[in-house]
């Protein structure tokens, strides 16, 4: 923590919390703290944590029932990366699958942009989607894609009762044409106004939201 920051009721939340957890809270000068920090607009605040531990696939297949996944295919953006966390641990996603290449790592301004939600959501690497696709059909997962050239409406799709993973494509070129293929399915969101698409973290937010409407109708 910056030391000398204006009082604010938040700062009093966190040495409190700290207090609780018995975490130890150190106040540093601006220069030491801006560079322990890696991500732009901290805050003055900062946490020091163990590293993410990723599993794998048949972990969390032995573990759910139903399980609810997401794949993200190409997605490059950080912010956008930190949004479909958020997005996923609100809408009940039991995991983020993500690739080793091709793809942003798990990064400070991800977690940033998740707000928290990569700690509660379970992350899987893989080597890469197509084959990840491979092994969860293998194992009974629908996996269906999101693209604009989907031939059926994702409100149109019910896959409340069954294992599903939901595969978001990268910003601007979508779902790469082998990923495409591989899906058991393509769907896609109806847009009505003058904007042909909304970007991969907007869409996934669609997407999600809709299968958990119908999980907890189910």
């Amino acid at each position: 923590m910056v030391g000398g920051l204006d009082q604010a009721p938040i700062l009093d939340d966190i040495r409190e919390l700290a207090a609780e957890q018995r975490v130890a809270l150190r106040e540093v000068k601006r220069t030491a703290f801006d560079a322990l920090s890696e991500t732009e607009s901290a805050q003055g605040v900062l946490a020091e944590a163990a590293p993410l531990t990723p599993i794998e696939i048949e972990d969390i297949l032995d573990r759910v029932d139903i399980p609810f996944l997401v794949m993200v295919d190409g997605v490059t953006d950080p912010h956008n990366l930190g949004a479909i966390f958020r997005t996923a641990d609100a809408a009940g996603v039991d995991a983020i699958i993500l690739p080793r290449h091709r793809s942003v790592r798990v990064s400070p301004t991800v977690a940033k942009t998740a707000a928290g939600a990569i700690e509660h959501v379970s992350i899987c690497s893989v080597q890469g989607v197509p084959a990840a696709i491979q092994l969860l059909q293998k194992h009974e997962v629908w996996v269906m894609g999101l693209d604009e050239a989907g031939d059926r409406s994702i409100f149109d799709v019910d896959l409340a009762d069954q294992p599903l993973c939901l595969v978001l494509g990268a910003e601007g070129a979508g779902l790469s044409r082998l990923v495409r293929e591989r899906c058991d399915q393509l769907a896609s969101i109806p847009m009505q106004g003058a904007v042909a698409s909304l970007n991969v973290a907007a869409a996934g937010a669609v997407a999600m939201f809709d299968v958990a409407r119908r999980r907890m109708g189910s």
